[in-house]
């Protein structure tokens, strides 16, 4: 801090205060400093790994559990990834726990049974755990004996076949909406604005907050993207799976344990992550394929998260 040209000190009646004035500002620069280094650890621990080339291996050993993301990371819709499948494989080898946690508006074991079919093994397929299963849950609890309209694709039955006796051909007749998805016949969101603008006084139980999923090369519509709608017109919505902290909670005891979320999604698998403190690795050749990718920084800005790792796809 150069004083030069300030020459107070052989003035006594201004001395104290002209000191004070260079104390403030040598406390300032300080501050200054303090703060770029501040802003340079903040950057530095935001810093993001890119394990394309060198794979999971290199980080496995640092957590405990694994929440895996199975859409857009295990398979795709159609087929499973191999690479993704010997990710599993390595990590039973090395005895640590994972969920294959999905966002699947179906319980447990319609999901198990697809992945069965798609060639994964039993003890792999064991690991599910879905947001239609901790929805299922909350509904044979909370819901008990309540009438519901059913809002979504007629494959989704099983999630309330249970109670089925309770399901209302109209919206009007019942007490609360379960929206798993989209009807089939119909695919525009406007369809839904004006269907759900009548019935904004009734509780809507989302079982899978995704927006959007990919089926192969094609872009769907997910329950997340009606439920949206619904709040946007004044309807309330009870949401089930990520990255809500109850599907987290659920699937297994993470208490005490270093964890990675795995998964493709930054608004369901990352923010997850980061709602709960714990790491992450986003997937790139998944939901987020088609944005720009070039400046990962400013995709991550959009989406506000916070990204540990990153690779192009699941690899070990």
């Amino acid at each position: 801090l150069s004083c030069k040209g300030l020459n107070f000190i052989n003035s006594p009646i201004n001395m104290w205060g002209h000191i004070n004035i260079a104390c403030n500002i040598f406390k300032k620069v300080i501050a200054l400093k303090n703060q770029r280094i501040y802003s340079f650890f903040k950057w530095f621990l935001k810093m993001t790994v890119n394990l394309t080339e060198t794979g999971l291996n290199k980080i496995a050993n640092n957590f405990d559990l694994f929440y895996i993301d199975i859409w857009g990371v295990v398979h795709n819709g159609i087929k499973l990834n191999q690479d993704a499948v010997n990710v599993l494989s390595k990590l039973d080898d090395l005895g640590k726990e994972y969920v294959l946690l999905t966002n699947a508006p179906r319980p447990n074991l319609d999901v198990i049974n697809f992945l069965k079919k798609l060639g994964l093994d039993n003890k792999k397929s064991s690991r599910v755990y879905t947001s239609g299963q901790g929805s299922l849950n909350y509904l044979n609890n909370e819901k008990k004996g309540a009438k519901f309209f059913h809002l979504g694709p007629e494959r989704d039955f099983n999630l309330f076949k249970n109670f089925k006796s309770l399901k209302q051909n109209k919206a009007e007749d019942a007490d609360y909406i379960i929206c798993t998805g989209l009807f089939d016949e119909y695919e525009s969101l406007e369809f839904y604005k004006k269907f759900l603008s009548t019935f904004i006084n009734k509780e809507m139980v989302c079982t899978n907050p995704d927006l959007i999923v990919d089926r192969g090369d094609v872009t769907e519509y997910c329950a997340g993207s009606v439920a949206k709608v619904f709040e946007e017109i004044g309807g309330k919505v009870k949401y089930f799976g990520k990255p809500y902290p109850l599907v987290y909670e659920k699937s297994i005891n993470n208490k005490s344990k270093s964890v990675l979320c795995i998964g493709d999604n930054l608004n369901t698998d990352i923010r997850g992550a980061n709602l709960q403190n714990f790491n992450s690795l986003f997937i790139l050749n998944g939901i987020h394929k088609k944005e720009n990718q070039n400046e990962l920084n400013k995709l991550f800005e959009k989406y506000q998260v916070d990204v540990n790792y990153i690779q192009e796809k699941l690899k070990w």
